[in-house]
């Protein structure tokens, strides 16, 4: 049973209950462990076999309140994503369209990163990834490198750009000249 949650109230609903309580218990517990978008929810509520209906007018009221919001959602899970997992624009668009936000949100949220933003995430993760290969050939480093960040979605001008940068940098030695 490892990685599975804990059996709440929402598991074992009595059938004379409200189905816009359990529906309410539904969301309120996947909201508790992070924040989710509309359609997670939405997506949640459906394989608990809960009404169309009780959904929308749930997950409407729990919008009206603030609870379910996918501007701040999205806005979230950008800079969480960007500052963990050093992703690009790209790649975090298309995690946000997986997680079901509307494109003109993701649009809105990702012009607020900006391309210095982007280079830093590129460049931290090639720093990272960099203190791994520092015994292997320049030519094999470089083309490791620039595989990672094109795995993660950055253009080859911010690859280059953010392994200029590492070669510019002084070191302590574990990088050479021939990088």
């Amino acid at each position: 049973m490892t990685g599975r949650r804990a059996p709440g109230p929402e598991d074992n609903p009595d059938p004379e209950a409200d189905p816009y309580d359990i529906a309410r218990e539904i969301v309120l517990a996947r909201l508790t462990d992070r924040a989710r978008s509309r359609r997670e929810l939405e997506q949640a509520l459906a394989k608990r076999h809960t009404d169309p209906e009780v959904a929308t007018a749930v997950l409407d009221r729990l919008t009206e309140v603030g609870l379910v919001d996918d501007r701040a959602f999205a806005a979230a899970w950008v800079a969480s994503r960007q500052e963990r997992k050093q992703l690009s624009r790209r790649a975090l668009r298309d995690e946000l369209v997986r997680k079901g936000v509307e494109r003109d949100i993701i649009d809105e949220v990702l012009e607020a990163v900006d391309g210095d933003e982007e280079f830093n995430a590129a460049l931290a993760l090639v720093e990272r990834k960099a203190r791994s290969m520092a015994g292997l050939a320049p030519e094999v480093r470089r083309r490791r490198l620039v595989a990672a960040l094109a795995r993660r979605g950055f253009s080859a001008g911010v690859a280059y750009r953010a392994l200029s940068a590492l070669e510019s940098e002084p070191d302590d030695g574990a990088w050479s000249d021939d990088l």
